[in-house]
């Protein structure tokens, strides 16, 4: 049996009418939360354990056929759609430049 390290934050957040509650903006740049994140929701003894999904596409959330690149998960056609995307290039006009 495993044993559940927990510390507490000090942050007390009210759950609103519809059952939601608001994860701290700390916490959320820590662990790498992001709007649209998906977050798996699981419970140990009398504990809820909230997870950040990896297991999906970093872009699309899919979760079929994923590859791994620098510790995310990328599905396959993503991963195609950025090997075809181009850089972009701002190019001034000469009269827009100034000689000092």
């Amino acid at each position: 049996m495993r044993e559940l390290l927990v510390k507490s934050t000090g942050v007390v957040r009210k759950i609103d009418e519809l059952g939601r509650i608001v994860l701290p903006s700390e916490l959320r740049r820590v662990f790498g939360i992001h709007e649209g994140d998906e977050l798996e929701i699981s419970v140990d003894g009398e504990h809820i354990i909230l997870n950040k999904r990896l297991d999906v596409c970093l872009f699309c959330s899919s979760d079929k056929d994923l590859v791994s690149y620098k510790d995310r998960r990328v599905c396959s056609d993503c991963a195609s759609a950025l090997g075809t995307a181009t850089p972009r290039e701002v190019r001034l006009d000469e009269s827009v430049t100034t000689s000092t």
